[in-house]
């Protein structure tokens, strides 16, 4: 479940989703932040008007409706205009604490606007005798008069309701911004993810051949690409076990045509040896060519893997072996290719790594577990290899004869040693002994999955 979240969550890490996001977000946040200062500033002088207006037609009702009113009914009137509209109305006095108005761009043009309507002498306040408010004076014959609306009446959206819709619309772009990055970079993210599979050995799911033109076709040529792989896998294992059966049976002939042929004992053991080194070749061969095999992986205990292959190589009479293995040391893999790894490095110390004066090749071999990693080490005593061929040595049909000395084989055995490793996830690395001979170190995870 872990597993197939993380999979399914997997474009989160991917640094070209946050790029475009980013690159997105920017652009919106540039976008809305322009489109407000734009719109408040194209908008303020409407805006000023249509308020100079609303003023204009309140004062101008409100001292109709009073200058008209019977005397006895004008309470009554302030009353109703109080409660259903708002507008309190307030003698004009001389002791009057009067705090003007915040002068805003928009406050200046109302001001201007309604000044040329009522009157150069009406004045303007935002607070009187620390009441809050908007406050506009006029005059009903020789009085002058308070008109106070509610700021709110007037100032429109406020600040914070700016803010509050700048943010949502913020968020909401955001989220387009999240959603069109992963709309861009999800077929990237699958055929990255494929590609990682194919990499591993595992036959990835299908893409899905939808979407724009471009991202359908890539998907198309990439099905495509993995349906040749894989046929050319079955090909290829069907001409391995034909080369195999082919190769190896004229083999099996000559072999028993050579113990039935009436030779003397050195023509004999001449003949077999070759015959032994052109079988050792094509197993090699087969070896290095053959398919994954993922279908045997389980929990290998890798110290009874190594004792019994050090109790092997212990029988050959110019091999020594010194081992130093940490116990109950359990991998994840294939015990048969596991075992190969160690059995091709003995033979390849036992071949090149032997010490020149005792022609004895004198192996060191070393199990310990690191943390969350198993460390198998395994080194020699002979010549060792010059540091600018390590890289060379893992290549496939590599032999450096002049620095490890003579001996037949394809060069093969280290390559199909990294193959593995690599196909149980490890690493694998080579270095030179500073008393001599060739160290090779080889990193497993105590637990995972093959492939």
């Amino acid at each position: 479940m872990i597993s197939l979240i993380g999979n399914r969550l997997g474009w989160l890490r991917s640094g070209l989703f946050w790029r475009t996001f980013f690159l997105l977000a920017f652009l919106i946040a540039a976008s809305v932040t322009t489109w407000v200062a734009s719109f408040s500033v194209v908008e303020r002088e409407p805006r000023a008007q249509q308020m100079a207006a609303q003023v204009i037609s309140i004062v101008t009702i409100t001292r109709a409706a009073l200058t008209h009113s019977a005397p006895d009914l004008r309470r009554e009137l302030l009353f109703d205009l109080a409660s259903n509209e708002g507008i309190r109305i307030y003698p004009l006095e001389a002791t009057d604490v009067v705090e003007p108005a915040v002068a805003t761009d928009v406050m200046k043009v109302l001001e201007a606007h309604v000044k040329a309507r009522l009157g150069e002498q009406t004045k303007f306040a935002g607070k009187v005798n620390d009441v809050a408010g908007f406050w506009v004076s006029f005059m009903i014959e020789d009085d002058e008069y308070w008109l106070r609306l509610d700021r709110e009446r007037i100032e429109g959206v406020s600040g914070i309701q700016w803010l509050g819709l700048g943010t949502a619309t913020l968020l909401l772009s955001l989220l387009g911004a999240v959603f069109i990055s992963r709309l861009i970079n999800q077929p990237l993210a699958r055929i990255t993810a494929a590609t990682r599979a194919i990499a591993k050995g595992k036959a990835p799911s299908p893409l899905p051949e939808r979407g724009p033109t471009e991202i359908r076709e890539a998907n198309r040529s990439f099905n495509q690409m993995v349906a040749d792989l894989n046929r050319v896998e079955s090909d290829r294992a069907v001409i391995l076990a034909g080369i195999s059966h082919d190769l190896r049976t004229p083999l099996a002939r000559m072999q028993l045509e050579v113990e039935m042929a009436g030779l003397n004992d050195d023509a004999r053991e001449g003949m077999q040896s070759d015959l032994a080194q052109m079988d050792a070749i094509i197993g090699q061969f087969l070896e290095y060519a053959k398919p994954s095999d993922t279908t045997n992986s389980a929990s290998v205990n890798l110290t009874a893997l190594l004792d019994e292959c050090t109790h092997e190589a212990s029988r050959l009479a110019d091999v020594q072996i010194h081992s130093d293995i940490a116990k109950d040391v359990n991998v994840f893999g294939n015990a048969t290719e596991l075992k190969r790894i160690i059995a091709n490095l003995i033979e390849n110390a036992r071949r090149y790594g032997k010490t020149p004066e005792t022609g004895i090749a004198r192996i060191d071999i070393s199990c310990k577990t690191q943390g969350n990693n198993v460390v198998v080490e395994l080194a020699d005593h002979g010549p060792g290899v010059p540091d600018h061929e390590m890289e060379r040595l893992l290549r496939p049909f590599t032999r450096l004869d002049a620095a490890r000395g003579q001996a037949n084989g394809a060069g093969l055995g280290l390559a199909i040693v990294d193959r593995i490793v690599k196909r149980h996830h490890g690493t694998l690395k080579l270095s030179n002994n500073p008393d001599g001979g060739l160290r090779i170190r080889i990193n497993f995870p105590v637990t995972g999955t093959l492939g």
